[in-house]
């Protein structure tokens, strides 16, 4: 009689836990569901800037305002005879509308212009100002203010290019340093000597060249605002966000590439010191454009490619559209606060974000570096 021994059957094998403080892999999103979701989450924002105000519109009125604005034939057909007074449709449509779209491309410009600088200096605090490109460009603004080219309907025209002038100034100063020491921090140090000197470039020219009327000007228009806003204002920052903004994107693999290191950089055939002039003169025309319009903001181009990084991670092609979002939401939510905190005055837009982006900038550096060690 044989006899049956039993195999004892065999446990799986445990996998050791992760080591206590070590954070789990972020889960990647679909870039996809994350451009869905602000693209949907803007333009709702963009309706309740519309809405609010010192005269209230209801949702359904703005939609069929502009609906009706837009395409007259369809939506009359659709909605019948028009039901809101000659009053409302002009406050939609010729003030609130190209407001709200106007700080949209400011803030999606100062966004983008931001990533790129974070990238292209490997510094996660550059942005546009730390370059000294805004500095620059309000320099620019207020020397043409100040000499009386950029008042009026001309000014559309004339305060896109004294912005885009000045902001060379300082980049031609950083394409010397690019070229000569083959340095990022040299370039970041500059941009804020640079900085520092526009700033006081700007109170020299206002005080010594300005009058009264022409200090409350433009000391208003450099705390940032979006009051003037037209659709002929509009023009000019959409088109350098939508050029730039593509040109940028096409450039993503050099953008990722220059996180490796220039000499990676380099060894992969790519001329780091040409491509870094160009991408810093494409920060420059869209921080110029976007100055032009509402002056001085800070904290968009800072913190929201952060914010975007965190979203989609640091790869160009999936960042760049995600900071854009995020930018243009950030300051539609910013000019909506700046309107409504008071009945009888609107706050500078750059009082908002400063006070809004501070906080949220210090709890992420903190919460980074506290992660970074536990």
């Amino acid at each position: 009689m044989s006899t049956l021994t039993e195999t004892p059957a065999r446990t799986p094998a445990r996998v050791a836990p992760p080591p206590t403080g070590t954070p789990p892999p972020p889960r990647r999103r679909s870039l996809w569901s994350v451009v869905t979701a602000l693209s949907v989450t803007l333009a709702l924002t963009v309706v309740v800037a519309v809405s609010l105000g010192t005269i209230t519109i209801p949702f359904g009125d703005v939609w069929a305002i502009v609906g009706h604005r837009l395409s007259p034939t369809v939506f009359g057909s659709l909605l019948g005879e028009p039901w809101w007074s000659d009053t409302r449709d002009a406050i939609v449509f010729e003030s609130r509308l190209p407001r709200a779209l106007t700080a949209a491309v400011v803030g999606a410009s100062l966004a983008i212009a931001g990533a790129v600088a974070q990238a292209v200096t490997r510094n996660p605090l550059a942005d546009p100002y730390l370059l000294g490109v805004s500095s620059g460009a309000g320099f620019g603004v207020a020397t043409l203010t100040v000499l009386g080219f950029g008042a009026g309907v001309a000014g559309i025209f004339t305060l896109p290019l004294a912005a885009f002038a000045g902001a060379l100034i300082p980049l031609a100063a950083t394409v010397v340093v690019t070229l000569r020491a083959h340095s990022v921090t040299a370039i970041v140090l500059v941009g804020v000597a640079l900085s520092m000197v526009f700033s006081s470039a700007i109170t020299f020219v206002l005080l010594v060249l300005g009058d009264v009327h022409q200090l409350g000007t433009v000391m208003q228009w450099l705390a940032g605002g979006f009051g003037d806003a037209t659709w002929l204002s509009l023009i000019a920052p959409t088109v350098v966000l939508v050029v730039v903004g593509a040109v940028v994107v096409l450039c993503g693999r050099q953008l990722d590439l220059l996180l490796t290191g220039d000499d990676g950089a380099t060894a992969l055939g790519m001329n780091v010191p040409r491509f870094r002039v160009l991408i810093l003169l494409a920060v420059s025309l869209l921080a110029s454009a976007a100055v032009a319009v509402s002056g001085t903001i800070g904290f968009v181009g800072l913190l929201v490619p952060h914010l975007a990084v965190f979203l989609v991670g640091r790869n160009a092609a999936r960042l760049i559209p995600t900071a854009a979002l995020l930018g243009a939401l950030a300051l539609v939510l910013a000019d909506i606060i700046a309107r409504s905190v008071s009945g009888t005055t609107e706050l500078p837009i750059g009082v908002v974000t400063g006070l809004v982006g501070g906080p949220i900038f210090i709890a992420m550096l903190w919460r980074r570096y506290r992660r970074a060690a536990a």
